[in-house]
């Protein structure tokens, strides 16, 4: 019998807030020391009421509009009873019946697309953190608690369970993550925890439309990991199955070092949980007039900008993939090429070629080295690239001496047409500049010619280094080989 696997994932997205999701203190606590990010309600001091950050509530209407969410226009919170160390209150105010956002989609963009429809995106609150401390003989001996992460808004997405392969949840996320950044409301970094994914996994028989007892996965901590996750889970569940042996509703988790998922606590359900609505905070009712100001402000999101730069710049998709992954990239190109006259739709599609070779190629290069993400922290500017590209295009800096005018940009944020004016880079071209060298190199390597005439044209290649050697790199090669082949045409051995 052949299985298939059904995913269903909850996501939880960290929010770039200033301050808490209902208290005062500062929530950017990933590198605070521990315990300073605190406030009354953080703390859960007695006596506290807790206020609603509005930034994060519309910060999750835009997370909705971009996934095609409805935005409901009356929404509350709830109070979700557990009891856990990280939890002082001894509740979570969260949202249960009446979420901020329902009924959304993502596509997925793969070789067989696919449509994964979105149950709900609720807000809520982040709980501290605890540091288990091990003792010399390994084992924990204490917990420590730090209470700067307590209070940080939280988003939950919640997909059906409309995934089947590790592939498809690979994809999932990444869209996720690429809509969060470039909406520019939260990281969505996993490995600093402000982007968190649990897998519910399920496998039936091929075919089959009903959906089998799941299992929840938890603690995996970057995009990889939670594939091995899934794919190991759903072997596990499938091996279960034809060896006769019963899945257990849980929470298993992930053992990334040993490669296996473990068993931490029998499933709860929301009866577990004591729900009932948060009698601090009344329902929050958002009027259109709300949801289209929130509208208005929603970014180009990376999809629909990627189709656009195929079109409208004429780029490939894997150009326009690369430049579409962070949105300050796709910004910083638009702005080079929107500051171009283009003589027509040819030429224009050539400048945004040229521009998005040097992106993805130099620049890009050089921003690994020293560990920089957004081209507008760079000392180029859009306006001074422009420049080079256009002279680089126009065949007035050859390609060495482009890479040398970048270089300097790029250190110094010099000027490209001061650099190229001083240190005399400007290419040597035409009849008259060029006509002469190419005379001298014929004269002075008779070999080389002889063996060309013989027909050996690697001895070509020769006779271009001795031009590019006369005049130290700034020939254009092009119309140097032009002029050595037309002069060399004439002759016979």
């Amino acid at each position: 019998m052949e299985y298939e696997a059904v995913i269903g994932l909850e996501t939880h997205v960290q929010l770039k807030t200033q301050s808490k999701m209902f208290g005062t203190s500062s929530a950017k606590y990933q590198t605070a020391e521990p315990n300073t990010l605190v406030d009354e309600v953080s703390m859960a001091l007695p006596g506290t009421l807790p206020v609603v950050n509005q930034t994060a509530v519309e910060y999750a209407m835009m997370i909705g509009m971009a996934i095609n969410c409805n935005i409901a226009r009356v929404t509350k919170f709830d109070r979700k009873n557990y009891t856990y160390p990280d939890l002082m209150k001894g509740y979570q105010i969260t949202q249960f019946d009446e979420p901020i956002c329902y009924e959304g989609y993502i596509d997925l963009p793969l070789n067989d697309p696919i449509r994964v429809r979105i149950n709900r995106v609720h807000m809520e609150e982040d709980v501290a953190r605890l540091v288990h401390v091990e003792g010399a003989k390994g084992g924990t001996v204490h917990s420590l608690i730090d209470i700067n992460r307590a209070g940080t808004p939280l988003m939950e997405v919640v997909t059906e369970p409309d995934l089947h392969t590790s592939e498809q949840v690979e994809a999932y996320i990444n869209t996720l993550q690429h809509i969060i950044r470039y909406l520019g409301v939260g990281t969505a970094n996993m490995e600093e925890g402000s982007f968190r994914c649990d897998a519910n996994i399920s496998v039936r028989p091929k075919g089959s439309t009903e959906l089998t007892t799941k299992v929840e996965v938890k603690n995996m901590n970057r995009i990889r990991a939670v594939v091995r996750a899934v794919e190991y889970e759903i072997e596990r569940q499938i091996s279960a199955y034809k060896n006769g042996e019963r899945i257990v509703q849980e929470t298993r988790g992930w053992d990334d070092g040993k490669g296996v998922t473990n068993p931490q606590r029998s499933k709860e359900e929301a009866n577990d949980y004591r729900y009932f609505p948060e009698p601090d905070i009344p329902p929050l009712l958002i009027n259109e007039e709300w949801i289209e100001e929130i509208r208005a402000k929603m970014p180009e999101l990376p999809i629909p900008r990627k189709l656009r730069f195929m079109s409208e710049w004429g780029l490939s998709e894997y150009d326009a993939n690369l430049l579409t992954v962070l949105r300050s990239t796709a910004d910083y190109f638009e702005a080079i090429c929107d500051g171009m006259k283009h003589e027509s739709p040819d030429t224009k599609k050539a400048f945004a070629k040229a521009a998005a070779n040097w992106l993805n190629g130099e620049m890009v290069r050089k921003m690994n080295d020293d560990d920089l993400t957004n081209m507008f922290d760079t000392k180029i500017s859009p306006d001074a690239l422009r420049i080079l590209v256009e002279k680089f295009r126009n065949r007035e800096l050859n390609n060495n001496s482009a890479k040398q005018v970048f270089e300097l940009m790029y250190t110094n944020g010099s000027d490209p047409e001061k650099v190229i004016q001083q240190l005399g880079l400007g290419v040597v071209s035409g009849v008259e500049a060029l006509g002469p060298i190419v005379e001298e190199v014929i004269r002075n390597n008779e070999k080389a010619v002889n063996d060309y005439l013989s027909g050996k044209e690697v001895a070509l290649k020769s006779l271009m280094g001795q031009v590019m050697k006369s005049t130290k790199g700034q020939a254009d090669p092009m119309q140097a080989t032009e002029m050595i082949k037309a002069q060399l045409s004439n002759q016979s051995l």
